[in-house]
């Protein structure tokens, strides 16, 4: 792989910032609207355990769905960027996309997905190094 098929490291974090509002928006509309609804109608609140698996499965349908289907999330395609298989090039397997997204869950709140990407070689994420996926820059 080229420097140049590579996306930059200030492009992927620019994806990211932008997938940050995405998953605001869906948290609200699949997230918390949900909750509220359900709390009112119950008069109580689910545990925070039940949370928690609620957002983690929420969330993980749809970036294994939009990575395994397409390769993409919709802040991917605005900034331009596919995340492929690192050996062959293609579309990531269900259970590739299911690993990057669980190692994402353990790498970017300890700080360990950024840090990585200023050591690897390929200046790639620590949950891509691990699922053999890699983020490329889309040509115009």
């Amino acid at each position: 792989m080229t420097a140049a098929e590579r996306a930059p490291l200030a492009r992927r974090l620019g994806s990211l910032l932008y997938e940050a509002l995405v998953i605001l928006a869906l948290s609200i509309f699949l997230f918390i609207l949900p909750v509220a609804i359900f709390a009112g109608l119950t008069q109580r609140m689910p545990g925070t355990a039940v949370l928690w698996f609620y957002l983690f499965t929420l969330l993980g349908t749809y970036f294994v769905w939009c990575w395994a289907r397409a390769g993409q999330t919709l802040a991917m395609k605005t900034w331009r960027l596919r995340l492929i298989d690192a050996q062959s090039g293609r579309p990531l397997r269900p259970l590739q996309a299911i690993v990057r997204y669980g190692m994402g869950w353990l790498c970017w709140p300890t700080g360990l997905a950024l840090l990585w990407s200023f050591i690897d070689p390929d200046r790639q994420f620590l949950h891509d190094r691990i699922a053999g996926s890699r983020i490329v820059q889309i040509p115009k």
